[in-house]
């Protein structure tokens, strides 16, 4: 089943077009890597999926429900605002920065959209809270505050948040490229479960060893422009592109 399917995606802030026709499809149970340079539109392709950004044009489908298409006149056009909420909430999306409520504690941050989006009552959200913090490592640190939490910890957080929605398809911006290297590997290991239990994810991300041990495909990006894809050890042992070796030689 397709799970996302993005066609023909352009987005452009002023006159800088940094989307420069993306199309991708991304299958149920399927982890994608999205690699490449910074500056070459990877954050921006992510926040168009999930509507944090307008796309000028194209076609996004999210488990065969269209939220956004072109008009006769070529220019995009999303469904009402009502069902795009609806169709986001198919999506979680985890940023580089966690974004946590810090005047709020774990407990609150996770229960947070649960109670006021899904209508969910505060014990069942709570309830739900307690499995996925287990999940994440972090039971006793409920009643804590971000301000109390290491970047690691409050990562894997915001993944529980993330996933007490219940999404389908999970997003990462770039998960652990604002952590200490030896709190990275918390947060890599969180993701891998996810990938083990089969869910739908796409990764931005700097990690190569993830990339190449858990993505199932790999995309390269730059300059707004998807310049090669494929599995991993097609991409890390023959990429194709001179723009894929390039960049592979400098990071690996």
């Amino acid at each position: 089943m397709k799970m996302l399917k993005a066609t023909n995606i352009y987005k452009q802030f002023n006159r800088l077009e940094v989307l420069k026709g993306i199309s991708l499809e991304v299958n149920k149970g399927e982890v994608i890597a999205i690699i490449g340079p910074s500056g070459s539109g990877k954050s921006t392709f992510l926040r168009c999926l999930n509507h944090l950004e307008i796309i000028d044009k194209g076609v996004i489908e999210i488990e065969g429900e269209t939220m956004v298409s072109d008009d006769d006149d070529g220019q995009s056009q999303y469904v009402p605002e009502k069902e795009v909420r609806r169709i986001c909430k198919k999506m979680g999306m985890v940023f580089q920065n966690f974004n946590l409520f810090p005047h709020q504690t774990v407990l609150e941050n996770i229960i947070e959209a649960p109670v006021i989006v899904n209508k969910t009552n505060k014990e069942e959200a709570a309830a739900i809270a307690d499995e996925l913090l287990h999940k994440v490592g972090l039971t006793e640190k409920k009643a804590s505050y971000p301000s109390q939490l290491s970047g690691g910890q409050k990562q894997r957080v915001a993944i529980a948040r993330a996933l007490a929605m219940k999404p389908d398809i999970m997003l990462f911006d770039e998960p652990t490229s604002a952590l200490d290297p030896e709190l990275t590997g918390e947060v890599l290991k969180v993701m891998r479960q996810l990938a083990e239990e089969h869910m739908t994810m796409l990764v931005v991300t700097h990690e190569m060893g993830f990339a190449r041990e858990v993505a199932h495909r790999v995309i390269f990006m730059d300059d707004g422009e998807i310049v090669e894809e494929g599995p991993p050890q097609k991409i890390f042992g023959s990429p194709s592109h001179e723009r894929t070796k390039a960049f592979l030689n400098q990071i690996l």
